[in-house]
Parts: structure tokens; C-alpha cells; sequence
């Protein structure tokens, strides 16, 4: 019995769902977000919001059920408050910058690095050493901000790279004499 998948999704006043079938499109002041169910799980929309149930009970329907709860969760916080990551840039030299709607990245290598937002994403750099990432999509939001933190991890002997805001970066110590 999943403990996550029996509890409602609720709705929020200014956010209107569409379920079908097999799909459910959710609008509000941040955009518009839809997705597909699995087949081992159904909805319905009553007055607490939208339920989700499994078809029957093998395993894999109750794993999907609490998931796709979930992933209902996720799109009705994305439409009303939308998802926020912050990446920080540690290192000598190491800056981010806006071009239009592009970021470009100075990591010490031979060439700046130029990364093109996807569309409904927003990148924003506050100081030349953090870059903000928001968006309605969860999931496109992490992408995202992974995307751009594999241009130059963070490396274990100085911490130098591109980390999470509050990561902590184990260290090791250096070469003994």
C-alpha cells in the first residue's frame, strides 16, 4: 500500500486540470505542463483533487502508483511556484555571464563555453560566480542545471568547478613529501 499514492493531488484556485484517459494537462500563471500515465495506474478528478489508483495489485502497480502521484504533485507545484536551481562557480578565473538568452561560461579552458537555455528555462546570473536556473518543469529544471555542471565538476583536491549551492565536495588530501 503506497503511502505517498493514497493522498490526493490537491488543485489550487488559479490552476485548472484537464485529465483524459491516459493524460493530464495542468495550466497556471507559470505555463502549461502535461503528462502521460503508465497503464499500470488510473485518475480521477473528484472535489480533494486528483486521485490516483492502481489498476490491480502486482508489484509493478504499486511502485507506479506512489511514482505517478508524484510526478502529479510535481506538475501543480510547477504551474503555481515553478522549481529554482542555484549552481555556484568555484575557481580563479571562473565566471558566467548572459548573452541574450544564452550563458557563457569562462572555466579556464582555451574557449568560453556557450550554453543555449532550452525553452522554458530561465538562466540568470546574479554575481559573475552563480547562475540561477527556474523553470515549471522539474525535470527539465535538474537537466538543466546537471547540463551545465559537467562543463567543469567539482574536483576534490581544490574544490574547483561548478557545484550545487550547500554541496559539499569530499576532499582529499594532497600529495604527502
Amino acid at each position: 500500500m503506497s503511502r505517498i499514492g493514497k493522498l490526493p493531488v490537491a488543485i489550487p484556485g488559479g490552476v485548472t486540470a484537464t485529465l483524459s484517459k491516459t493524460a493530464l494537462t495542468v495550466k497556471g500563471p507559470k505555463g502549461e505542463l502535461s503528462m502521460t500515465f503508465v497503464d499500470e495506474v488510473s485518475a480521477e478528478q473528484g472535489e480533494d483533487g486528483i486521485v490516483i489508483s492502481p489498476r490491480d495489485e502486482t508489484k509493478k502497480a504499486r511502485a507506479m502508483w506512489g511514482m505517478q502521484r508524484a510526478l502529479v504533485a510535481n506538475l501543480v507545484q510547477g504551474v503555481t511556484a515553478g522549481y529554482e536551481k542555484n549552481l555556484e562557480l568555484v575557481g580563479v578565473g571562473y565566471r558566467a555571464q548572459m548573452q541574450g538568452t544564452s550563458l557563457k561560461l569562462s572555466l579556464g579552458l582555451s574557449h568560453d563555453v556557450v550554453y543555449d537555455a532550452p525553452e522554458g528555462i530561465t538562466i540568470a546570473v546574479g554575481k559573475p560566480t552563480e547562475v540561477k536556473i527556474t523553470g515549471a518543469d522539474k525535470q527539465r529544471v535538474g537537466q538543466v542545471a546537471a547540463e551545465i555542471r559537467r562543463f567543469r565538476p567539482p574536483e576534490p583536491y581544490k574544490g574547483k568547478g561548478i557545484k550545487y549551492v550547500g554541496e559539499y565536495i569530499r576532499r582529499k588530501e594532497g600529495k604527502k613529501k
